[in-house]
């Protein structure tokens, strides 16, 4: 195999300042860095796909509270990615292998060995597929919501890059019934056209406690929630007898004046249909992610799934503006950027 040709420097984005307020072009450092020469054990990876969740926004506060790093200002920002070994100087790793790491906001990146996962290049159509949010997904239906065939279900923020899975993993998991929640007659279109919800709704169209009493008459068993506020109000009172709520985030506290991070618990309702709250974190064991990788490719190769997304071109400094752009809901399901022409 030909070594591909490695610059001595390469593009990464830093954080410019922490995030006290809406999030703006000036909270990023696109810079020029030199590329370090690999030690022993070490290995250069030229990054092909980065990874745009929605978390990255909370991480650039001062004091996030998640369990995970927080950026710090003047450092790279850390994210999934994906790319090809391009020198080694270890044994567990050789030029051409494809490979997973947190070093997604950096054309290339270079390390120990060890902090590389190495990927199977046959498994999807595209390494883009490896760069989900599939483990959140589908942590949260099978393992937390233990989602089954007598299952009705709702999905807040449906369209998004971890609703648009978990809709389908539901349905995968023989869900008799899957409604999601979207922002535009656009995206509720697609939610049900094409990723097979059987219903879905505009929550801007009326109250959404409303809505889910006409589509799920006899309640709902399962709640999958992204958003948080006024749906997460309303899911409880169209709650079933003992419905499961998986809680994985809430982009209605995340985005915009903050108000849906704090909705109200009707707490005599949860009493009396026993509701369980199940909260969840996203920072995932290896298991868990092996787990959605089994999966994910079985029913990709049965026709059972589709992977939704945007794919971003031209390049690392098209990133800022495209994590932008997601939180402003710009983007259905999943988001990464291309990095390199390879």
């Amino acid at each position: 195999m030909i070594t591909p040709k490695i610059p001595a420097k390469c593009l990464e984005v830093r954080l410019a300042k922490h995030l006290e307020g809406p999030l703006t072009l000036d909270h990023f450092d696109v810079v020029e860095a030199d590329l370090a020469e690999p030690a022993d054990g070490e290995v250069v990876v030229r990054n092909d796909f980065m990874q745009l969740t929605a978390v990255m926004q909370d991480l650039m506060t001062p004091h996030p509270d998640l369990p995970m790093p927080p950026y710090q200002v003047g450092q790279r920002l850390w994210g999934g990615g994906i790319g090809t070994v391009v020198q080694s100087n270890s044994p567990d790793l050789a030029v051409g292998d494809l490979v997973q790491n947190m070093d997604g906001w950096a054309e290339y990146s270079v390390g120990p060995a060890g902090q590389y996962y190495k990927a199977d290049p046959t498994l999807y159509p595209s390494p883009e597929y490896y760069l989900t949010q599939g483990p959140t997904a589908y942590h949260g239906i099978a393992d937390v919501a233990e989602v089954g065939e007598s299952d009705v279900v709702f999905v807040s923020g449906a369209a998004g890059g971890v609703g648009s899975l978990a809709g389908q993993i539901a349905k995968c998991r023989g869900a008799k019934r899957v409604i999601g929640s979207a922002g535009s007659k656009a995206k509720v279109e697609y939610l049900v056209n094409e990723l097979g919800y059987d219903a879905a709704f505009d929550y801007h169209d009326g109250p959404v406690v409303d809505r889910l009493r006409e589509l799920a008459p006899d309640g709902i068993n399962v709640f999958f929630d992204t958003v948080g506020g006024e749906q997460f109000e309303a899911a409880v009172q169209v709650a079933a007898q003992d419905a499961r709520f998986a809680l994985c985030g809430a982009l209605s506290g995340q985005v915009g004046n903050s108000e849906g991070a704090f909705p109200r618990l009707d707490i005599m309702t949860a009493i009396v249909r026993q509701i369980v709250l199940r909260p969840y974190a996203t920072f995932h064991t290896p298991e868990q992610i092996w787990a959605w990788h089994q999966h994910f490719s079985q029913w990709l190769k049965e026709g059972k799934f589709v992977l939704p997304g945007t794919t971003l071109k031209g390049g690392l400094s098209e990133a800022p503006a495209g994590l932008l752009n997601l939180l402003a809901g710009k983007y259905q399901g999943n988001v990464v950027v291309k990095l390199s022409e390879s």
